[in-house]
């Protein structure tokens, strides 16, 4: 009976950290989430390590940007800037077209965040350090947030 309820713990355990990782990805796409109020929860329960959180949500996060930064890679390919993007978005390429790949560390911001990895797909910026600015800005960013509620 105890191999039992071990189990039932590591199912949810799975589900949790599962959930987490789900909730940072789609949050750092198009789609709206809630991956700030998951891991709050995640680190108030205190049933993980606060560092795997962090890193769980911060690379989740960091695959979703770089999931919108493709689609600008893709989109820059077939589409002139002024057919696809609404001029706020365009406000966004403008943004990252002056500052480079410093820009890319405010992709965690709500709205405009989205809008700037799109950018840097469209710009072709280079992936590799992108990639790394990216996720400096979205590990600092969870690691106050796990900071906060811990």
């Amino acid at each position: 009976m105890h191999g039992f309820f071990w189990r039932i713990d590591l199912q949810e355990t799975s589900v949790g950290i599962g959930g987490l990782f789900l909730s940072a990805f789609i949050s750092s796409t198009i789609a709206p989430g809630g991956s700030e109020a998951v891991l709050a929860y995640l680190v108030a329960a205190k049933h993980y390590p606060l560092e795997y959180l962090i890193i769980v949500a911060a690379i989740a996060n960091t695959l979703g940007a770089l999931t919108t930064w493709m689609l600008g890679v893709l989109a820059a390919k077939k589409f002139s800037v002024a057919s696809l993007l609404p001029e706020k978005k365009q406000k966004a390429l403008e943004i990252v077209r002056k500052n480079g790949l410093w820009a890319l560390f405010f992709s965690w911001l709500p709205i405009i965040g989205d809008a700037l990895c799109f950018a840097g797909g469209w710009l072709k910026l280079p992936f590799l350090p992108g990639c790394l600015v990216i996720l400096s800005g979205k590990l600092i960013r969870y690691a106050v947030i796990g900071w906060l509620f811990a």
